[in-house]
């Protein structure tokens, strides 16, 4: 089975315009700039004829690629899909303090505490078990040879360590903005990205 998965994050939304983090628990919209990168993407990509589309269960990745669903394309929401959820710290300002635990948490989860999470969050294990069946239904569909996926930052880097094999601890080496594309091609045994952090699209208004 010979598979290629155009994996993009969400557009801009609001609190990501104000820098304050947003997770599974905030289910929040595009904004006037995301809005204007969906656009971006479409007019780049609609020439690609995707067989299924893949998006969490969060409006905010519906509403980047409506243009293609608004095609016809068939879509599937999947909750392995969803972002990471941040727990008690989603929404909140970004202060002296909030920014403290981020940090310390980042440095669990490079230093090999996989299973660290904020009060009623999530930890990198927990979201990989959900991403294994997510992926597990995607690459069951070998009729599909084209699909395009939209998720969500951390949730993506994740996902991507699991398809190259890197270790979680390595997520970091995965960069994203808002709408940009990993392009991620599978041979029948093994996952290759051909795109990396592509944001080309984003560069014409």
């Amino acid at each position: 089975m010979i598979k290629t998965l155009y994996i993009v994050r969400h557009g801009q939304t609001d609190l990501n315009k104000q820098g304050i983090v947003q997770g599974r628990g905030r289910d929040t919209d595009l904004n006037e700039e995301g809005r204007k990168q969906a656009q971006q993407f479409f007019e780049a990509y609609k020439s690609v004829a995707f067989d299924k589309i893949y998006i969490s269960e969060l409006k905010r990745t519906q509403q980047s690629i409506q243009f293609f669903i608004d095609l016809g394309i068939p879509v599937e929401k999947l909750s392995g899909l969803d972002e990471l959820a941040w727990g008690i710290y989603e929404g909140m300002p970004s202060t002296p303090e909030t920014k403290a635990a981020f940090f310390q948490l980042m440095r669990e989860w490079v230093g090999g505490n996989l299973n660290a999470k904020f009060e009623k969050g999530e930890s990198p294990n927990e979201v990989r078990l959900r991403q294994l069946e997510a992926l597990q239904i995607i690459m069951s569909h070998t009729e599909e040879n084209t699909v395009l996926i939209c998720m969500h930052g951390r949730a993506m880097r994740l996902l991507l360590c699991l398809l190259t094999g890197k270790p979680l601890t390595e997520m970091d080496s995965f960069p994203h903005q808002n709408l940009v594309l990993y392009k991620v091609t599978f041979d029948g045994e093994k996952y290759e990205i051909v795109s990396f952090n592509n944001a080309d699209h984003l560069k014409h208004d």
